[in-house]
């Protein structure tokens, strides 16, 4: 039988998706069998995907798939060793194609989507034959399933990504989803850690309250170096810290200060009610930085995230938030071009 010709390789390219310089040697080393060059492709597919495993992949795509009636959504982190990868069509067609499995299936995590049969292939067989038809090391880094009363989410531009899921009214489940998806947008660009303020532990927030005081007073300074007005400096950072006590003896003390500036007595607690909201906000600033309910909405900043639910009057508690940042917590290999391009040419 012939080896490779033109028609040959045009039929195992679309059969395989191999290049066209792999299809035109399995086709020489195959005599021209199509499916022995196949098989072929395969063998030296898993051979090139095993060099390319130790290779770092960092760049790829967070994607996100919800079914109509809002109660699941599915999000997975795919990687590729570079950018231009990442935007073939090629790969997203394979992260769309993962990202579908693991919702059909109910695949919980990374490790058992490596476990899982897709497309009548084991996982792992299947992505390196992707890998040395990409040819790059790929790796399907994490996925979820997020299942609940409503869940809605939102990806910015593959990069992040964010699943909300909610309990509600019966008659709000529209209503809900759609606030979900603003609310993820929300936590997609301002990175909560939580949900609420109560899910910080005691010793993160004793251990920032003092690096919080540590940089105010490094910051008045230099405000004192510029002549400029000082900020002031909070005695707690959370409103886990703001005890009834302490709102107590806040309060207090703002009183006699009014007192002793000779403030008449009948306008004392109005004043000292706009101050102990501005005491408790100066207070809270961990929360604002980590606690999603507790930050300043994006889509209305004049509220919170809690405050923008409420408005609702839905009944609506968010009750669990993931959120995707592509290669977070990937050690990027710091390249030496020069180096690189001098290893290359082997000099």
């Amino acid at each position: 039988m012939a080896g490779a010709t033109p028609k040959l390789i045009k039929e195992l390219r679309e059969k395989s998706g191999a290049g066209m310089l792999d299809c035109k040697n399995a086709l020489n080393e195959c005599n021209g069998d199509i499916e022995e060059s196949i098989k072929w492709l395969r063998e030296q597919g898993l051979a090139k995907a095993a060099k390319k495993s130790g290779n770092v992949a960092a760049e790829g795509i967070v994607t996100i798939h919800v079914n109509d009636s809002f109660t699941k959504a599915t999000m997975t982190e795919v990687n590729s060793q570079t950018d231009f990868v990442a935007k073939n069509e090629q790969f997203l067609n394979l992260t769309k194609g993962i990202t579908e499995h693991v919702h059909n299936n109910n695949i919980v995590d990374a490790e058992a989507l490596a476990v899982s049969t897709i497309d009548g292939q084991d996982f792992t067989t299947f992505l390196n034959e992707k890998i040395a038809v990409i040819g790059e090391n790929l790796v399907a880094r994490k996925v979820i399933n997020v299942e609940g009363t409503v869940v809605n989410g939102y990806v910015h531009m593959g990069k992040v990504g964010v699943i909300l899921s909610a309990k509600c009214d019966d008659a709000a489940k529209e209503k809900t989803a759609d606030l979900l998806k603003k609310v993820a947008m929300h936590a997609a660009s301002m990175k909560p850690t939580c949900i609420s303020y109560t899910d910080l532990s005691p010793e993160f927030i004793e251990s920032e309250n003092k690096a919080i005081i540590a940089d105010i007073e490094k910051e008045n300074e230099e405000l004192v170096r510029l002549g400029k007005p000082l900020k002031n400096i909070p005695q707690f950072v959370s409103k886990q810290q703001l005890t009834q006590e302490a709102v107590a003896a806040a309060t207090e003390e703002m009183k006699q200060e009014l007192i002793a500036q000779g403030k008449p007595e009948k306008i004392i607690d109005n004043i000292v009610s706009g101050k102990i909201a501005r005491w408790i906000e100066d207070n809270s600033q961990l929360d604002k930085a980590h606690a999603l309910l507790s930050q300043t909405y994006v889509m209305d900043d004049s509220m919170t995230v809690e405050q923008a639910i409420n408005a609702c009057d839905a009944s609506i508690e968010i009750v669990e938030y993931i959120r995707f940042e592509l290669g977070e917590g990937i050690e990027k290999k710091e390249e030496d071009f020069a180096a690189e391009v001098a290893a290359q040419m082997g000099k």
